[in-house]
C-alpha cells in the first residue's frame, strides 16, 4: 500500500506535505445518510487519519437508491447506519481511526466532537442540528461545511469563524430548500455532486489551501443545468447570537425536557427522553409485553409493532414512531409505553 495516495500526491496543491496533513487530521461528520455516507467514504479513501461519525438512524430499503455505503442485507438486518458504515469503511481502509456514535446529536455530543475536530461536516437534514453545528463551530473556532440537497439541486458553503458570516446570519437569505425528499424526492447525482463539493472544501481546509476555499454560497440544479453563486459579505449580523462579539451560542443551551420532533422526509416522530430519565432496552421489552405488542430485540434497539405503528427504542432511550406525523399522538404513545 506504499503508493496508495500516489495519484493524490501528484496533485500539486496537496502533494506529499498535504498528504501528511491529511493523515494527522481529525474530521467530524454529522449524519450518515445520503451526504454523510458519500463524504465519509471520500475522506477515508483520501487518507484522513481520524474520523468521528454520528448518526441516529438505521438502514432501510428506501435508503439504497442514494446511500452508497449500504447493502440490501444491511436494510434487511436493520443495521444502524454507523454500524454498517464502519464495517464497509474498515474494509476500504483498515488503518482509519473511526469513532462512531449511534446517537441523536445534542448539545453535549456536538461540543464533545467539536473539541476534537479540525473540521465539522454537515450531512444532516434539519435546521435545528445545523444550528447546533454552527454554534459549536464558532464557539470552538473551527470551520464547518454546510451541504443540503433535494430533488436535483444542492447548496454548499464553508463557514469559517472570524472570516465569514455564520449560518444563523444567513438563514433569511439562503436559497430556498423548503421542499424535502419526502415531498419532491431526490436523485443520486444531486447527492453525489453536493457531497463531492463538500469533500473538496474539507481537503482544502485540512491541507492549508485557504486561498482556494469557496467564498460564495453555491447553489446548483443538475437537471436544469443551472447554478448560482451568492456573495454573503453584507449579510453578517453585528448582533448575531453566534458570531458577534457578544455571542451566547443559543443552540448549545441545554434542554433538559422531553422533546418531540417530526423527522424530515420520514413518516416518523422522534421522542427524546428528558436528561434525568433513563429508558433501557429492558424497559422497552417490558413495555411491549404489557401492551401485547410484537417485539424484536437486536444489540442496538428493540422494535415494537402495535396496531399501525412500528416503534424503535434505541439504547440511549430515543423512540422512533413510524407511520406517524402527529406529535400529539406521539406523546400519547410514549406515555402508554413508559408512563
Amino acid at each position: 500500500m506504499e503508493n496508495r495516495y500516489s495519484r493524490q500526491e501528484l496533485f500539486k496543491p496537496i502533494a506529499g506535505d498535504g498528504q501528511q496533513q491529511l493523515s494527522s487530521a481529525v474530521a467530524v461528520i454529522i449524519g450518515c445518510g445520503a451526504l454523510g455516507s458519500a463524504i465519509v467514504e471520500s475522506l477515508v479513501r483520501a487518507g484522513v487519519g481520524t474520523i468521528h461519525l454520528a448518526d441516529r438512524d438505521y438502514v432501510e430499503a428506501s435508503n439504497l437508491q442514494r446511500q452508497q455505503l449500504f447493502t440490501e442485507q444491511d436494510a434487511m438486518d436493520m443495521l444502524p447506519k454507523v454500524v454498517a458504515a464502519e464495517k464497509r469503511l474498515k474494509s476500504i481502509r483498515s488503518d482509519v481511526v473511526l469513532h462512531t456514535y449511534l446517537q441523536h446529536v445534542d448539545q453535549e455530543l456536538i461540543e464533545y466532537l467539536a473539541s476534537k475536530a479540525d473540521v465539522l461536516i454537515d450531512a444532516t437534514d434539519n435546521f435545528e442540528t445545523r444550528l447546533l453545528v454552527n454554534d459549536a463551530a464558532y464557539k470552538f473556532n473551527i470551520p464547518w461545511i454546510y451541504g443540503a440537497c433535494v430533488g436535483s439541486s444542492g447548496v454548499v458553503f464553508p463557514f469559517i469563524p472570524q472570516k465569514t458570516a455564520c449560518f444563523r446570519c444567513l438563514l433569511p437569505v439562503l436559497p430556498s430548500v423548503n421542499e424535502t425528499c419526502d415531498t419532491v424526492g431526490i436523485i443520486s447525482p444531486a447527492v453525489q455532486i453536493t457531497a463531492a463539493m463538500q469533500s473538496a472544501e474539507v481537503l482544502k481546509i485540512l491541507t492549508g489551501n485557504n486561498a482556494a476555499i469557496r467564498t460564495k454560497v453555491h447553489h446548483f440544479d443538475c437537471w436544469n443545468n443551472t447554478f448560482l453563486d451568492i456573495g454573503i459579505a453584507r449579510v453578517k449580523n453585528p448582533r448575531c447570537e453566534t458570531c458577534s462579539e457578544h455571542a451566547v451560542f443559543p443552540s448549545l443551551q441545554v434542554n433538559r425536557q422531553q422533546r418531540y420532533a417530526v423527522l424530515c422526509g420520514r413518516d416518523a416522530v422522534q421522542v427524546l427522553p428528558s436528561v434525568d430519565r433513563e429508558v433501557t432496552l429492558n424497559d422497552a421489552e417490558f413495555a411491549a409485553k404489557r401492551i401485547q405488542a410484537f417485539t424484536k430485540r437486536t444489540p442496538y434497539f428493540v422494535e415494537l409493532q402495535k396496531d399501525q405503528y412500528r416503534m424503535i427504542v434505541f439504547k440511549d432511550g430515543r423512540l422512533l414512531i413510524h407511520g406517524l406525523r402527529d406529535i400529539t399522538v406521539g406523546r400519547r404513545l410514549y406515555v402508554e409505553l413508559f408512563g
